[in-house]
């Protein structure tokens, strides 16, 4: 499989840009890795590349060029983001062997996030009898989870400048209490999706398994952490408890409304 060192070495080679500060390797570094892994994928496998997963290629580039850009102007734009970002845990100098193994695991998960699409591919050019059905199916999901997370940033953007004091529980926040990161658990559960009719082996499987574990992992670390930071900001507002305790934290309709004392998902 010489394609996947080919992607691993990129997915290395663009997450470096964690070494300028760590933080990047999982915000800007996650982005430019997930655009440029898309735009490889495609080039790699264009003699063999199906109307489906070009889509998803489009989308996951789109993604991943957005996000880095939108983190990029953020911590830029607003005072609050960057006081979290450069907060003294985050600026303390960490031990070379932490930051090699922060690189590594990173670069991975790149790659198993990618995975679904680049097995459907090599699978096709090698004869394989793929589901182009499941292709699709995966490509809409993907494209839908895309769409809500640029709504949910949209409309955060929009109720923190009408009260940068007041917690966000209009537009999807209704629904969720964390939609964007629900938008991008659906955004892989759509690429994840694909292996079903990709014929993959157990060890493509395995490795896309991993990828799509690790990121919900991610989702749900990351909400973990906005839930406590929340809770310090707002925790004496009723108001803000009477939410919290209607809207689920991530996915709609299933009653995970706290992961606090699960410290397991401390990232």
């Amino acid at each position: 499989m010489s394609y996947l060192w080919i992607l691993l070495a990129l997915s290395f080679l663009i997450s470096a840009v964690g070494w300028i500060y760590f933080i990047y390797f999982f915000s800007i570094g996650y982005g430019l890795a997930i655009s440029g892994l898309a735009v490889a994928t495609a080039v790699m496998f264009w003699d063999v590349m199906t109307l489906p997963i070009a889509i998803l290629c489009g989308v996951l580039f789109i993604y991943g060029i957005r996000l880095a850009g939108y983190l990029l102007l953020r911590e830029r734009r607003s005072a609050s983001y960057k006081k979290i970002l450069y907060q003294p845990d985050n600026t303390k100098r960490k031990p070379l062997f932490a930051m090699f193994m922060i690189w590594i695991s990173c670069a991975l998960l790149y790659i198993g996030q990618m995975s679904p699409a680049t097995f459907y591919l090599f699978n096709l050019r090698a004869g394989a009898e793929v589901n182009e059905a499941w292709a699709w199916a995966g490509a809409i999901v993907a494209a839908l989870g895309v769409i809500i997370e640029m709504v949910a940033d949209a409309q955060k953007s929009v109720a923190k400048r009408r009260n940068p004091n007041r917690f966000v529980s209009t537009g999807l926040y209704r629904i969720v209490r964390c939609p964007n990161y629900f938008g991008e658990v659906l955004m892989w559960t759509g690429s994840f999706i694909i292996c079903i009719g990709a014929c993959c082996t157990w060890s493509q499987w395995l490795i896309a398994s991993l990828g799509y574990a690790g990121i919900v992992y991610v989702m749900f670390s990351g909400a973990r952490r906005l839930e406590l930071r929340q809770q310090e900001v707002y925790g004496a507002d009723p108001e803000f408890q009477a939410y919290i305790k209607r809207r689920p934290l991530i996915l709609p309709l299933v009653p995970i409304y706290s992961v606090a004392k699960h410290t397991w998902l401390k990232g």
